[in-house]
């Protein structure tokens, strides 16, 4: 497969040209190549990177058939690197289909019993086994391990932390040793201060962020992937806490601040970027819907892009489109950093070498 791309190459803004030849990128001219696009733009493949392959729209267990049917619709909108934030069923097999998404899986989610969604995460009845279960996820995960950080306690009818500061401190400590990096899901600002104090390396969600834990992420260098699609379900989510009216009153507060609380890490520093949550209650091939709510949250669209391409891409260890990198890159007719509604249509979708023509609903499998 030779082909031949011709646009504004962002992040540089150049135009210039694209070879494609044999799944990479090349660094000199193929004469025979066929010429696919000649004006355009051209993006390094989309990152979400806070998505469940594997979670059922609606709660439950995909199988194989369901899961395929997620990873191509991330495909499809131009993500071409997905983050696995913790997921019920081994993807593994995901691997072995050349016309998915590359997936980078954190295993499952850890919580404790009776404190997260149920038969989706490992439930711990004793913390003290926490150490042991995140050195064991990182085992089988892909450099990423998953732990809740809090959920509702019913027992006072709020969100609270799972876990005991030292705990914490030696589950990631254990993942460190086996070279993984952890993220956990925090909804609330009481877990946040246990979790950056053991040297989290990223927080999910976010929305409890004070001025404080800001501070200290960005001392940290503490990623966050803000899933802000997600937080928009925060009000639904409370109208249906009928019995915890403090919970309920708690999830609408921190959705009704939580773009300021995402712009205020951003002018601090924290290194940003987008995650949809898709799986569950959010549905998969989000990504450009995350892309622009992040600009309701201070960002302007060069930063945006960024968040959920090139330097995404970066952060989780993957290339961009330097010459010998995989041909991974999706092309717009227009530019997305004057119109990213632009990014919900892709002209083509470029994974591996493989051609996905966007404009019409038929796959160019050439």
């Amino acid at each position: 497969m030779r082909w031949h791309f011709r646009g504004v190459v962002l992040p540089d803004g150049e135009v210039r040209d694209l070879w494609v030849r044999d799944g990479r990128i090349s660094a000199e001219p193929i004469p025979d190549a066929d010429t696919v696009h000649a004006s355009g733009w051209i993006l390094p493949g989309l990152v979400d990177a806070h998505c469940h392959v594997g979670i059922k729209y609606g709660g439950g267990h995909e199988d194989s058939a369901g899961a395929v049917a997620q990873a191509e619709e991330e495909r499809d909108a131009g993500a071409l690197l997905l983050r696995d934030a913790g997921s019920p069923i081994d993807t593994r097999f995901l691997d072995d289909r050349a016309d998915l998404p590359r997936v980078i899986r954190a295993g499952r989610h850890i919580a404790r019993s009776k404190r997260y969604i149920r038969e989706l995460g490992i439930e711990l009845d004793d913390e003290r086994e926490l150490p042991e279960i995140v050195a064991e996820q990182a085992r089988r995960g892909d450099g990423w391990v998953k732990i809740v950080g809090d959920w509702i306690d019913r027992s006072i009818g709020d969100l609270a932390p799972l876990w005991s500061d030292p705990i914490l401190k030696a589950a990631i400590d254990a993942a460190h040793r086996e070279g993984a990096r952890v993220t956990a899901h925090v909804f609330g600002e009481d877990a946040l201060p246990g979790l950056l104090g053991a040297g989290i390396d990223c927080i999910e969600h976010g929305t409890g962020l004070t001025d404080d834990t800001i501070a200290t992420m960005a001392a940290n260098g503490t990623a966050l992937v803000p899933t802000l699609v997600n937080i928009d379900t925060f009000p639904e989510i409370a109208d249906g806490a009928g019995r915890f009216p403090a919970y309920a009153a708690h999830m609408r507060d921190l959705h009704r601040r939580s773009r300021d609380t995402v712009a205020k890490a951003h002018e601090a520093g924290i290194p940003i970027y987008t995650g949809t949550d898709a799986g569950g209650s959010i549905r998969h091939g989000r990504i450009a819907d995350e892309i622009l709510a992040l600009t309701g949250a201070g960002f302007t669209p060069h930063d945006a892009l960024a968040a959920s391409s090139w330097h995404a891409r970066t952060w989780l260890g993957h290339p961009g489109l330097e010459p010998g990198a995989p041909a991974d890159f999706v092309v717009y007719q227009e530019d997305p950093r004057q119109n990213l509604a632009t990014l919900s249509t892709p002209a083509w979708v470029v994974l591996r070498g493989r051609l996905y023509d966007r404009r019409s609903p038929v796959t160019a499998n050439r």
